[in-house]
C-alpha cells in the first residue's frame, strides 16, 4: 500500500430523479476519477449509473457484478473479489466512489463492500455521503407524513413475505414495507387480515418514468408490482 490510500466515498444517489442528489455527493463525483456501482451477475445495468451519469466528468466508470441469490457463501465472495478490486485502486493512492440508490447505508450494497473494505484495510479512509431514501421521496410524493407528535415509524423488508410485517405491526404506529412486489399477494392478505387496508398507501417508481401512487390499495388486488414498490402504513390514531 502506499504511504497515503485514497479515500472510498459511499454516495447514495436517491431514489431516481437526478436532482435529488445532495450537492456534496456532486462536488465529490465531479472530482473523482473512478466510480464504481453495483450490477447483477446476469447484466451490466446500474440503475444508480443512470441517475448520475449526466453529472460525471471524464473518468473511469466500472460496474462490479453482485449476485442475486440468499447462499451467504457466495455473497461472501462476491464482498471479498470485489472489495479486493476497490481496493486495487485505492493502495494506489487514487480516491474512488461507490454509487447506490437512495442512501448508502439504507438496504445498500455499500454497506457489505465498506465492512469488508475495513476488514482487508483498516487504514482506508471511507466517507459515506448520505442520500435521498426511496421513502422519504415517497412520503413527498404521496403527501403522507411518515411520523407526527410521539409517532415511532418502523423501516422493514416484504423481501422474504409478510413476515418482518407481522412482527412490527404492534409495535410502532407507522410502517415503511420495501422490497414488496415479489411477495405482494402474501403482504397484501396480510394488511388484510389486521384490518389495515385503509391504512395502506402503494408507492411504485418514485422518482423515475411511470412514478405511481396508490391510496386505494383493493385497487392493487392479485395485481403484479412494479420492482421499485413500497408500502406506507399509518396504523388509525388511538384516542385519549
Amino acid at each position: 500500500m502506499t504511504a497515503s490510500p485514497g479515500t472510498l466515498y459511499g454516495i447514495g444517489v436517491g431514489p431516481g430523479d437526478p436532482d435529488l442528489i445532495t450537492v456534496k455527493a456532486l462536488n465529490v463525483l465531479r472530482k473523482v476519477r473512478h466510480i464504481f456501482a453495483a450490477s447483477s451477475t446476469k447484466n451490466e445495468y446500474s440503475l444508480a449509473l443512470e441517475i448520475v451519469k449526466r453529472h460525471l466528468n471524464s473518468g473511469t466508470v466500472e460496474r462490479l457484478p453482485f449476485p442475486m441469490t440468499k447462499v451467504a457463501s457466495v455473497l461472501e465472495a462476491a464482498w471479498e473479489d470485489n472489495a479486493r478490486r476497490v481496493l486495487a485502486v485505492l493502495e494506489a493512492g487514487q480516491d474512488a466512489a461507490f454509487v447506490t440508490l437512495g442512501d448508502p447505508l439504507t438496504y445498500s450494497t455499500f454497506g457489505y463492500l465498506m465492512q469488508t473494505v475495513k476488514r482487508l484495510a483498516p487504514r482506508v479512509p471511507i466517507i459515506a455521503i448520505p442520500g435521498v431514501t426511496s421513502y422519504n421521496a415517497a412520503a413527498a410524493l404521496s403527501q403522507i407524513p411518515l411520523t407526527e407528535g410521539e409517532e415511532s415509524l418502523y423501516v422493514v423488508s416484504g423481501a422474504l413475505g409478510p413476515d418482518r410485517l407481522k412482527e412490527a405491526i404492534h409495535q410502532t404506529d407507522n410502517i415503511v414495507m420495501l422490497k414488496v412486489y415479489r411477495h405482494f399477494g402474501a403482504i397484501y392478505e396480510t394488511i388484510e387480515e389486521l384490518g389495515l387496508l385503509d391504512c395502506a398507501t402503494c408507492v411504485s417508481r418514485v422518482g423515475l418514468n411511470g412514478e405511481v401512487v396508490v391510496y386505494n390499495l383493493r385497487a392493487l388486488k392479485d395485481r403484479d408490482l412494479p420492482y421499485l414498490s413500497l408500502l406506507i402504513i399509518k396504523k388509525p390514531r388511538q384516542e385519549g
